[in-house]
Formats: C-alpha cells, sequence, structure tokens
C-alpha cells in the first residue's frame, strides 16, 4: 500500500506547480498583465498560497525568472547549447524574463544579474587580454540573436532552418573568442 505524501511532500509539489504556472503565465503574458489569481488558477492553488510562498508579484517573477546556473568548467560546452537551444526556442522563464527586461525594474534586475553571471563563467574560461569584456560580448551576441529570432522575428534568422543558424552562429562566436588580441588600430591616412 503506497504511503500518502508528507506534509513538506506536498507543500514542494504545490511550489513547482506555482513556479510552472507563473513562468506559464509570465511568458504568454508579460510580467503588466499577469496575476497572482491567474497564476493560482493554472497551479490550482488558492491565490493566498502564491502569496505565502513568495510575498509579492515582484517576488514571485524572480523566483520564475531564476535560470539555472552554470559552473566555469561547463562554459565551453554550454556556449553551443545555448545557441541552439536560443535558436530552437525559449524556456518560458526565459521569454518571460527577456519579454519584460525592458519594461519592468524586476525583470531588469534579474536579467542583469543572470547575464552578469553568464558574463563571470565564461570570462573565467576566457584566455588572454579584455576577458571580460569579451565575454560580455558574446553574452550580448547571444541575447541579440534571442531577440532576433523569438521576438523582432528577423527574416534570415527566422527562414534559416534551426540547425543552419545554430551552424553559423557557433563558428561566427568560435571566430570571436578566436581573436583574444584586437586588430591593431590603424593610422589615419
Amino acid at each position: 500500500m503506497p504511503s500518502s505524501p508528507t506534509r513538506a511532500e506536498q507543500r514542494a509539489a504545490s511550489a513547482r506547480r506555482i513556479l510552472d504556472a507563473a513562468r506559464a503565465e509570465f511568458a504568454a503574458h508579460g510580467y503588466e498583465s499577469t496575476t497572482i489569481r491567474a497564476v493560482a488558477a493554472r497551479a490550482g492553488v488558492d491565490p493566498a498560497l502564491v502569496m505565502q510562498h513568495h510575498g509579492s508579484k515582484a517576488a514571485l517573477f524572480r523566483s520564475a525568472a531564476r535560470l539555472d546556473a552554470v559552473t566555469s568548467e561547463e562554459v565551453g560546452s554550454h556556449l553551443d547549447d545555448v545557441v541552439a537551444s536560443r535558436v530552437a526556442g525559449l524556456p518560458p522563464e526565459l521569454h518571460a524574463l527577456v519579454r519584460s527586461m525592458l519594461t519592468v525594474p524586476e525583470a531588469t534586475d534579474a536579467m542583469r544579474e543572470y547575464l552578469d553571471d553568464r558574463v563571470a563563467n565564461l570570462a573565467r574560461s576566457t584566455p588572454g587580454p579584455d576577458a571580460e569584456l569579451r565575454a560580455a560580448l558574446t553574452v550580448c551576441a547571444i541575447l541579440g540573436l534571442t531577440l532576433g529570432r523569438h521576438f523582432l522575428r528577423l527574416g534570415a534568422l527566422e527562414q534559416g532552418s534551426a540547425e543552419d543558424v545554430s551552424r553559423v552562429a557557433r563558428a561566427w562566436l568560435a571566430a570571436r573568442s578566436e581573436d583574444a588580441e584586437p586588430p591593431e588600430d590603424r593610422p589615419e591616412d
């Protein structure tokens, strides 16, 4: 006879359902249009439970937008995975974060923290001068790819197959990472 879930297991399951529902709601409707009531309804819980777990809509958004960290040892292979995943589609939490990052201060802060972490991880594994600056430019290029393909729907990025866009993006990023030294400034003629 299977045992009933413990109170802690029930609470953890409710918390997961709330975060999954919040990610879906923020992705579909953005920060401004998502309500605690809508998140609660999607999760199948009372709105008071959402507030009990998170305290505010802003705190719920921060939790829902939190993305998994990557260690510095994983950064090299991670870039290829990131390019492929950004071309293929966006997980709900990233979609919500990107969608709201320019209009919602909480989203701006969450995105800055996330990208600063990505830059720091990449810079630790990047040899040569200006490692942090080059890492920031790489992260910005991937953000631009994400915006261009999924939000702006730029023709070449939208029409290209996922395989082709990923292949070209990976080659472009690899070429940039090999340029440890920027080209010498040439004097004006």
